[in-house]
């Protein structure tokens, strides 16, 4: 019964995605075991632009992927919890990842590139980027205290959730959420 309540409100909020703003409070009720800690802002909050970099050095921004809801994971190679839950954000990416929707990962701190490298590669995760956030200013501008932290912003480059510690990305609830929010249609 439970599913089919979900797959219910997910189809009407992912019909009701193409039509405008997010409704969070729809999305709230999507929300269950780890993803109850996801928390939807009560209105758009503007990000850092602060660039970051990929393996061979090129400079990116957040407002590279504007016109798409971006889940931006920061975590670190030495945090058990972000290792953990990679490879379900990986999954994440594989489901949904398109025109509408995208994850960016974001080493933040002290991540050496052949770290990180060989971490994705041990964890056979091949469909997210590598960026890093090596002297932390992204993770400082968004109030990063801890790791992991994940940030969901709207198609504008504006936090509409945040999610602070580890959750389960590949649970139902998550898919849902990101199902609703456009993710999987190209």
């Amino acid at each position: 019964m439970k599913r089919l309540l979900s797959l219910v409100i997910y189809t009407a909020l992912a019909v009701g995605a193409n039509a405008g703003p997010v409704d969070t409070e729809a999305l709230e009720v999507l929300r269950e075991g780890t993803m109850k800690k996801l928390v939807f802002a009560s209105e758009p909050k503007a990000v850092s632009d602060t660039p970051f970099t990929d393996p061979a050095g090129g400079e990116h921004r957040l407002s590279d992927w504007k016109g798409k809801y971006v889940l931006v994971n920061f975590w670190a190679t030495w945090c058990a919890p972000c290792r953990k839950e990679m490879p379900q954000i990986a999954e994440l990416q594989e489901e949904f990842g398109g025109d509408k929707f995208e994850v960016v990962t974001l080493a933040t701190g002290r991540n050496s590139p052949a770290g990180i490298k060989k971490f994705f590669e041990e964890n056979g995760i091949d469909n997210l980027p590598r960026h890093q956030d090596a002297g932390s200013a992204v993770a400082r501008e968004f109030g990063v205290i801890a790791l992991p932290i994940t940030v969901i912003l709207d198609p504008n480059g504006d936090e509409i959730a945040r999610l602070i510690g580890d959750a389960e990305w590949n649970s139902d609830s998550a898919k849902a959420i990101v199902g609703a929010l456009g993710g999987g249609e190209s």
